[in-house]
């Protein structure tokens, strides 16, 4: 009797360990394992074309800035995102430099207008890239268009960079699209709101290549949009 209990043990041990072996392979052959739970901030990278950035080499865009329908700034951007080499035509002067983890001095006028513009251009993946402080989901009704968003504030650190200290209001909706936003200076005495509208995909990067203001007579827009 005692044998046989000790043969019971031993059989119900190996079927113990073969269950918990199925149970890690089917874990890892990705059939039921349990998916990652995504940041807000990151729903809203991947949904906009985060995970095919890294797949660019070249991105190559002209940013805009149109007031009162008058063009006040135009800026063509050659970029290789393997290399970080960088120029910028602009008024048919062509700058060029490589960006890293430092910038000269002599190089500060084309690296401020860089992040600047490419801020714009690819904000959603941003809000993983950079350091800012993300707030919490909330529903508010957007300031432009009156329709209830999901609503995040990114509020970036009172020192470093070039604007330190601002702060923007992202409205979204539920397919994780920025649809508008508010621009707060650090000051408090700037605030901006405009639309991101007339979205566009290039090789899986989804970009809004305008944004207005309420009453239109501004526009920042973005042509000759290239990526490889």
């Amino acid at each position: 009797m005692k044998k046989i209990s000790l043969l019971f043990l031993a059989v119900t041990l190996l079927m113990s360990c073969k269950n918990d072996q199925n149970s890690q392979e089917t874990v890892n052959n990705g059939s039921t394992e349990p998916r990652e739970e995504m940041t807000p901030q990151k729903e809203i990278a991947m949904a906009n074309g985060l995970k095919e950035f890294d797949n660019i080499e070249n991105l190559e865009f002209t940013f805009n800035v149109e007031v009162n329908d008058t063009l006040r700034s135009s800026r063509h951007w050659k970029w290789n995102t393997k290399t970080g080499k960088i120029s910028m035509t602009e008024k048919d002067s062509t700058t060029t430099y490589t960006k890293n983890d430092s910038v000269s001095e002599s190089d500060k006028y084309i690296d401020q207008r860089f992040i600047n513009d490419t801020y714009w251009l690819l904000f959603p993946y941003q809000l993983e890239w950079s350091d800012a402080n993300i707030s919490k989901v909330s529903e508010k009704a957007a300031p432009i268009s009156g329709d209830t968003l999901q609503m995040l504030t990114a509020s970036y650190p009172s020192e470093g960079g070039y604007t330190p200290g601002d702060s923007y209001d992202i409205y979204f909706n539920e397919d994780n699209m920025i649809q508008e936003w508010v621009y707060k200076s650090a000051n408090g005495k700037r605030e901006m709101p405009t639309t991101w509208e007339d979205y566009e995909d290039h090789k899986g990067l989804k970009i809004a290549k305008m944004h207005q203001s309420p009453d239109g007579s501004f526009k920042l827009f973005f042509t000759d949009i290239k990526v490889e």
